[in-house]
């Protein structure tokens, strides 16, 4: 079945987690998504984590092989002339081209908006940096930890009395990758409707302000600056973490309805108790709050907290650890993992999301080799067996080749 991009191509220079996550989502929707690596290592998360019994069992780390399916391989010397040269040819024939290298790299390799967009003016042209394209930590050098500790998230992170920490994922680039995603299909539903491609911009600085927005605008509108709560939350009370007699349950009750529903569920001779009547009650009394209904689940096991919640509609879920998520049945019941084939074994992956009920989305490919569709590719922009043969003698594919 045809994804809803099918006949875009893509050109995807983007490496490591931000950028090839969005581009991944691109070709999960039917875009043909050319993959444009260094010669030899390829993109430097492709070694990311993994020792190397691992590295030579996979061919890849996880880290590469979760945001990089449904994409072709060419490897491509950018320092080299020959190389830079079918860099520029490729973005001339795609609609598509992404990529995350700090500002004024693109410009420096003639591969910038302002080079292209005259010989292509049909081309979205989308960047992702740390920082943004001005200002002053424009040529700042950033990760995900990076903006976490800038944009405030890591100081909201972690327990009151301890040190901030970060996030356990890259939330920031990956939040920030669905973004260019959707950037990317109104500039290509603009494009449909008036002919022209546009430049298109995004940083993690935006992806962490995004994340942060109402912090921010509480600050901003009120005054208030919030700090670190651990596993609580300052909008509403139970909201966090409980013990449980076999691990620890989340509970959410933050209706004045949800509370009593919880309390009546539990323990009512424990909980429904008129100083936690409603939620302004509830705030006002959180410490006494969350030491009763900690007496309550301290005695109870996960499973029965979760049956007799989820049977009263509460909010409450186990704290799972990573492989009782990952192997969790509704992982699967919600569509959110596929499956492939490559190098003859089978490999799973979490999927974009968002299910398109219609035209649903496949693993076409599985994520690739370095360079392995260099020829394939070339080909089809109208490059003869020669002309390629002559671009590897020129070093375009690196001095290894």
């Amino acid at each position: 079945m045809a994804g809803v991009l099918d006949g875009v191509r893509v050109l995807d220079f983007s490496r490591v987690f931000a950028g090839p996550a969005a581009t991944q989502a691109l070709g999960d929707l039917g875009a043909d998504v050319v993959k444009v690596e260094e010669p030899g290592r390829g993109d430097e998360a492709r070694g990311f984590g993994v020792t190397p019994e691992v590295l030579a069992r996979l061919g890849a780390s996880p880290s590469y092989l979760a945001l990089n399916r449904n994409k072709r391989s060419i490897a491509l010397d950018l320092k080299s002339p020959a190389g830079l040269a079918l860099a520029r040819r490729l973005a001339l024939s795609a609609d598509v081209l992404v990529h995350n290298f700090r500002p004024g790299a693109m410009e420096a390799w003639g591969l910038g908006w302002d080079d292209l967009r005259g010989d292509n003016p049909r081309l979205v042209h989308c960047g992702f940096s740390a920082y943004g394209e001005a200002g002053p930590l424009r040529d700042f050098g950033a990760n995900d930890v990076a903006l976490q500790a800038h944009s405030g998230l890591m100081h909201l992170t972690g327990e009151p009395d301890r040190p901030p920490v970060r996030v356990g994922t890259a939330g920031i680039d990956l939040h920030g990758s669905m973004g260019m995603v959707a950037a990317i299909l109104a500039a290509l539903l603009h494009r449909a409707r008036t002919g022209q491609g546009q430049k298109v911009t995004s940083s993690l600085l935006q992806s962490s302000a995004h994340l942060m927005s109402y912090f921010y605008t509480d600050w901003w509108l009120a005054g208030t600056e919030h700090r670190r709560m651990g596993t609580a939350n300052h909008l509403s009370v139970p909201n966090q973490v409980f013990p449980a007699a076999d691990g620890d349950v989340v509970v959410i009750a933050p209706s004045d309805a949800m509370w009593r529903r919880l309390a009546r569920a539990l323990d009512p001779a424990a909980l429904d108790r008129p100083d936690f009547a409603t939620a302004m009650d509830r705030r006002a009394n959180r410490v006494a709050l969350v030491e009763a209904v900690s007496a309550v689940t301290r005695r109870m096991a996960c499973d029965e907290i979760l049956a007799r919640l989820g049977a009263a509609k509460v909010n409450v879920a186990r704290v799972n650890n990573v492989a009782q998520a990952a192997d969790h049945p509704q992982l699967d019941a919600a569509g959110a993992v596929l499956e492939w084939q490559r190098h003859g074994h089978a490999e799973r992956g979490v999927a974009p999301p968002f299910t398109l009920h219609g035209s649903p989305v496949e693993v076409r490919r599985p994520p690739p080799d370095v360079g392995e569709h260099a020829d394939e590719v070339l080909r089809e922009i109208g490059l003869t067996g020669a002309e390629i043969a002559e671009a590897r003698a020129a070093g375009a594919f690196g001095p290894a080749e």
